[in-house]
């Protein structure tokens, strides 16, 4: 959540920063702004709204100068307004600050900072950055941000600019995400790479407790103690391209359509010519995985759907029991993690907060961590002992879809690698497993082409408060991420049910006409799930089901049946979950709603 973009070169500060701020759109805001050196002192605008709002104010009043900040707020401390918008201001103006995350002790530095004279305009935690930093000014920049950030608790990422300092951006790292982007005689941060891909490829990623100080068209980053740091500059290969909506109305629909192109990626790039698995950025020997006692999985909103659906694999293949967890909850209970524990995080981002406490706390413990990521370089990435990457390539819409199904196939092959070598299954259903994976983009693409009949189907929904997901099995899980992927862009009520829970509560809320989506894929549990849905039915519910071809029962107790090609149980999720997401884009985009950038929510949630 929140954007940060920072620049110092020789060219339009404000244009490059809005620019580079409208690419990290998909963050989550509620209002955006710029501080600029304009050579004698800080201009700020900064506006409650979208982006737009704050690019038509600097048209029509443009400021110039070749430094500056610029910042995407999405609210925690303070409603969104004005006032509560970054960059924020010291009282004689002369130093701003932009800031992502939450300072934890802000009220007792507040009430500190407002004891000794400074005036507060704004209802934010990160207001007591600018007086704090001006505090400790004593004419050096960089030495003022290292004193202030040793008296701050909680989590950060800040870029900083000072009127008595032209030429000069300092900005400091923890918890939150921070890159620098290197360009020639220009330098650039942000929180993610593709706000700087249009002017360079060359990215310096920032790790906690590292502050960055950028003057006389040099570079220099130190630890918390003034140490220089030396870094590897990283060449971004992928192309911001790839993040254009190629024709498309939103973004969630071209991401829809690219899962068979993912899918695919994901798979084939870790196969060897003899059709075996190669996890390279995994080095889990069998040795170690007889050690290996328990597997946690933890994560967040739908990457924990995902890995719900992992512990179906692993313990379906390995034999090894399986803990999944919500990342946010992890570390506040009696886990049980220790040194014969291996933990596997899923985060889109590889920024979520919840995520990378529970990666440290898993660390601390003595546990072996890997991590299931899209993005290279992240700060979980690099925390973690081993890695493996999915190739769901720059998603942009909020709500999560080729992430969440490259997750689930990365989980899966995770799943057989580990197994193969722990000698839980054998060659012949190891083969058989990854040549029905090779099918997978086949098969979602056939589903694809059923969008305009399941847009159909939405038509019946957009009226609808309430809606109700069923599943059996894996079925229940993937029934959970239906669920979200509805109430989160079209925001009516959805939740997710074991069908065989039905008549401990559930079923008094189904009346006349309720949506009821029923995912019906396992072939084991197929006649008990008809059975579910006969007492839905029964009470007046619409039913819309998801089956296999060729399971023609469930059509008998159905209003509507979106078929899915004939595939294992094992695989069916990964196709299962498509029509879920093509009918929540529909009923969204029918609403008239702005399917890529739902209310109140953010793609990358970088504080607790």
């Amino acid at each position: 959540m929140c954007g940060i973009v920072g620049y110092i070169g020789k060219g339009s500060a404000s244009d490059i920063i809005i620019d580079g701020l409208s690419k990290l759109e998909y963050r989550g805001y509620d209002s955006a702004g710029v501080a600029i050196h304009n050579g004698l002192n800080i201009e700020v605008e900064k506006h409650k709204g979208r982006l737009d709002v704050l690019a038509s104010e600097l048209e029509k009043n443009p400021i110039e100068g070749s430094l500056g900040i610029g910042h995407t707020r999405w609210a925690t401390h303070g409603e969104p307004s004005d006032a509560n918008s970054h960059p924020h201001l010291n009282n004689d103006k002369s130093l701003a600050v932009v800031h992502n995350g939450i300072i934890e002790n802000y009220v007792e530095l507040k009430e500190e900072l407002i004891g000794e004279g400074s005036e507060f305009l704004s209802q934010t935690d990160t207001e007591v950055l600018p007086h704090l930093i001006s505090k400790y000014n004593k004419g050096n920049l960089l030495d003022a941000v290292m004193e202030a950030v040793t008296h701050v608790r909680g989590s950060y990422a800040i870029g900083v600019i000072s009127k008595n300092s032209p030429g000069e951006l300092v900005a400091a790292r923890k918890d939150s995400p921070l890159i620098v982007g290197v360009g020639k005689e220009e330098f650039f941060i942000a929180s993610d790479i593709p706000a700087v891909l249009k002017y360079t490829r060359d990215v310096i990623f920032i790790e906690n407790d590292e502050i960055i100080h950028i003057k006389d068209n040099k570079i220099k980053i130190y630890d918390k103690d003034k140490k220089e740091v030396e870094k590897e500059i990283f060449k971004v290969t992928w192309d911001i391209e790839a993040a254009s909506k190629g024709g498309y109305d939103f973004y969630m629909d071209k991401e829809i359509h690219e899962q068979p192109t993912v899918i695919k990626d994901t798979i084939e790039r870790r196969l060897n010519p003899e059709g075996d698995i190669v996890l390279d950025n995994i080095n889990i020997t069998k040795e170690q995985l007889k050690d290996i006692k328990k597997i946690f999985i933890v994560a967040c909103g739908t990457a924990y759907h995902a890995g719900v659906l992992g512990k179906h694999a692993i313990e379906k293949l390995m034999r090894v029991p399986v803990i999944v967890d919500i990342a946010s909850e992890f570390r506040y209970g009696e886990n049980f993690v220790d040194e014969n524990s291996l933990v596997i995080l899923v985060s889109q981002s590889g920024e979520t907060a919840d995520t990378l406490a529970a990666l440290r706390n898993a660390k601390e413990k003595g546990a072996r961590v890997l991590s299931v990521t899209n993005v290279v370089g992240s700060s979980i990435a690099r925390e973690s002992d081993d890695v493996f990457y999915t190739w769901a390539g720059p998603e942009i819409s909020v709500a999560s879809t080729k992430a969440y199904t490259t997750q689930i196939v990365s989980l899966y092959m995770i799943a057989l690698d580990f197994a193969i070598k722990a000698g839980t299954i054998d060659k012949e259903t190891y083969k058989n497993i990854i040549d029905n994976m090779l099918k997978l983009p086949e098969c979602v693409q056939s589903v694809l082409d059923k969008s305009e009949s399941i847009k159909d189907i939405a038509k019946s929904m957009i009226n609808k408060n309430n809606a109700f997901y069923l599943g059996r099995g894996a079925d229940f899980s993937l029934s959970q991420e239906g669920a979200l992927k509805l109430k989160e862009i079209s925001y009516i009520h959805a939740e997710a049910f074991a069908a065989g829970e039905l008549k401990h509560g559930t079923i008094a809320l189904i009346e006349e006409g309720t949506p009821v989506v029923a995912v019906s894929t396992q072939d084991t549990l197929l006649e008990k799930m008809v059975s579910n849905v006969q007492e839905v039915k029964a009470r007046g519910a619409f039913v819309i089901s998801i089956a296999k071809e060729g399971n023609n029962l469930i059509e008998g107790v159905s209003d509507r049946v979106i078929y899915i090609p004939k595939i294992s149980d094992f695989l069916a999720p990964v196709v299962a979950v498509v029509p879920m997401q093509i009918l929540a884009y529909h009923v969204s985009a029918l609403k008239g709603l702005d399917v890529d950038k739902p209310r109140n929510l953010a793609k990358s949630v970088t504080v607790e």
